[in-house]
């Protein structure tokens, strides 16, 4: 039963659209008409810079690091794992848009596996950081954190629940980024710059 509450509350927490109101907030305007149309923190930050992008990015991972820490810590990895992935669920569908296109989860993943699994959220982290240190690729980096998430999983010694949902995870995230992947063939994949350019991007990836 309680389970079924963390699960519930996973969802409803992951459904919280932090880009979408941000900019609806401090700006006045539509983040799903600029950029890639997406609402995750990636998409805010290009377009909108830092100011906007680090706080989408901090609440897009603390909905995920919510549920899934509290019910890992009051029932358990199985029920913690469960609460994670619908708080990714949830950013991807979420309720408060009409279980419109949302987020690509990679944030959210992210903070799932702080609750969960804190060294294997830390180093899938610091994964994403390098890659994205070496390329510039949002994208590129975001998948490669999470397609590492089960191996770090399974080799800091984690139940198996969630070396499982460290698989599912990366495979939903590269299959979020499936479009990416076409534009990184095509040399079409834009670079995700730190500091906000002049005028609205239009087109890139967004977790």
């Amino acid at each position: 039963m309680l389970t079924a509450v963390f699960v519930a509350a996973g969802y409803l927490c992951g459904s919280l659209t932090w880009g979408y109101w941000l900019v609806r907030i401090f700006r006045g305007e539509d983040v799903r008409t600029k950029g890639s149309g997406n609402v995750g923190a990636t998409n805010v930050w290009r377009v909108y810079g830092p100011r906007l992008g680090l706080p989408a990015a901090i609440l897009d991972t603390a909905k995920g690091f919510a549920p899934a820490f509290a019910a890992t810590l009051v029932v358990g990895h199985g029920s913690g794992v469960l609460a994670g992935a619908a708080a990714m669920l949830g950013h991807w569908r979420p309720l408060y848009l009409g279980f419109q296109r949302g987020g690509k989860m990679v944030a959210t993943a992210g903070g799932a596996f702080l609750g969960v699994a804190p060294l294997v959220g830390v180093t899938g982290a610091g994964m994403w950081l390098l890659v994205f240190g070496l390329t510039r690729y949002a994208s590129v980096a975001s998948m490669s954190a999470a397609a590492s998430l089960p191996l770090w999983a399974w080799l800091f010694g984690y139940p198996w629940p969630v070396i499982a949902f460290g698989g599912a995870a990366g495979a939903g995230v590269v299959f979020l980024h499936r479009a990416n992947i076409g534009r990184l063939w095509r040399g079409e994949e834009s670079r995700l710059a730190l500091r906000r350019r002049s005028g609205d991007a239009t087109s890139g990836a967004s977790p």
